[in-house]
């Protein structure tokens, strides 16, 4: 892989982590498509992967450092707080992620092999729940619990490549009735410890070594997904708060009609 190609999956990932596009659904298009990168080794692919995706978690942990700070050292208040409460949601809104990590995960993985007609199909999903969150008004409701569980079920679900795992959940929040800031908010924080938990478990599993691979193009892919990831996180809270997200409705069943027939099209 050059660095060119480095630099442009890196943008590619910032993007489409926290716009409601589908990160993985994207990647696998570049890869398929122009990039080709199914002929590298899988512990490269694998390993440019890991990369990418903690680099637009530590996006996320620098974007929202304020907010992060607020509820660790309230976590430190011996009276329950609402640092407490926030801590236990995004606690439960993982287990539905880890529960789909840890008993299906040669089941996913099956699932990121080059399949373009799924990637397709699953975008109109993703198009469907965006068009939904901008239109249904439902009456106001609070985070809580059992909303949290929720939303971890539509970010389990999102582990499919296709569907975005931002839109899925910050849709879903917003279907529910939840304030779109706060939706916004928390669908990105829910993400930090699924993203570094799975990075660090795929890194024990295939026992990754940077010896064989370019360091110079994972850290050009880590800064350019970073920096990338910076920008989109901004931008897509004022989307979200603006009731904006059918503009990529629109976006997804375009991407999802021209890659679905590519593939017919094509044999893939």
């Amino acid at each position: 892989m050059d660095y060119i190609e480095s630099i442009l999956l890196g943008i590619v990932q910032g993007l489409t982590e926290f716009l409601p596009i589908s990160s993985s659904g994207h990647l696998e298009i570049f890869k398929e498509i122009f990039f080709k990168i199914n002929n590298l080794s899988e512990e490269e692919n694998i390993l440019f992967t890991i990369v990418l995706h903690t680099a637009t978690a530590f996006s996320t942990i620098f974007f929202f450092r304020k907010d992060l700070w607020k509820i660790i050292s309230g976590l430190f208040d011996k009276k329950y707080n609402e640092s407490h409460n926030f801590s236990i949601s995004i606690l439960i809104s993982m287990i539905p992620a880890v529960f789909v990590g840890l008993f299906f995960k040669e089941t996913i993985n099956s699932f990121f092999d080059g399949n373009l007609i799924l990637v397709g199909s699953m975008l109109y999903i993703t198009a469907l729940l965006l068009f939904l969150s901008d239109f249904l008004k439902l009456k106001q409701n609070e985070i809580g619990f059992k909303n949290s569980f929720l939303i971890g079920l539509a970010q389990a679900i999102a582990i499919l490549p296709g569907i975005s795992r931002s839109g899925a959940t910050i849709a879903s929040a917003v279907i529910m009735g939840i304030d779109r800031e706060k939706a916004a908010r928390f669908s990105f924080i829910m993400v930090i410890p699924v993203i570094l938990g799975s990075m660090a478990k795929s890194l024990l599993d295939h026992g990754l070594s940077f010896e064989n691979f370019d360091v110079i193009s994972l850290l050009l892919g880590f800064i350019s997904a970073f920096i990338t990831g910076l920008f989109a996180c901004k931008w897509m809270i004022l989307l979200v708060k603006k009731s904006k997200l059918y503009y990529f409705s629109i976006y997804c069943c375009i991407i999802g009609s021209i890659i679905i027939f590519y593939s017919l099209n094509n044999g893939l």
